[in-house]
């Protein structure tokens, strides 16, 4: 399982990652949420502009076994949205943290990416999972 260094994790299994030169913070779902949910098939995305919410569900990966909801970990504008996704959402099965991002995101309140677990606490906290999970 791939957990990156420099990437903050939410306990939904979401990443993000601070542009400070932009200003934006990048979103995807870690290797380990991918790894779970399996081949992806499609993916449902929020449009430009639109507000996201810490918290509450931005977007919608659907999979042979079902839809898994992706919750965003920081409240923002969204900038961009990853439209080569649309044409091949298995990018996010073969690279989550790199081609297989989700959203760039205009952050409210930049502090909030404090309050994410950092690689160390988020292996922890996977490695505390259930293999159900």
């Amino acid at each position: 399982m791939d957990i990156p260094k420099y990437l903050k994790y939410s306990k939904d299994h979401e990443w993000a990652n601070y542009d400070e030169d932009e200003g934006i913070v990048i979103i995807g779902v870690t290797d380990y949420a991918q790894d779970k949910i399996g081949d992806i098939t499609y993916v449902e995305l929020p449009e430009d502009e639109d507000e996201v919410e810490r918290g509450t569900s931005f977007a919608e990966i659907e999979h042979h076994k079902g839809v898994e909801e992706v919750y965003s970990p920081i409240t923002g504008r969204v900038v961009e949205v990853n439209d080569a996704l649309n044409e091949s959402p298995e990018l996010i099965n073969q690279e989550p943290y790199d081609e297989g991002w989700l959203i760039k995101v205009e952050p409210n309140n930049i502090a909030e990416l404090d309050e994410l677990m950092d690689a160390d606490d988020y292996e922890d906290y996977v490695s505390g999972l259930d293999e159900d999970d």
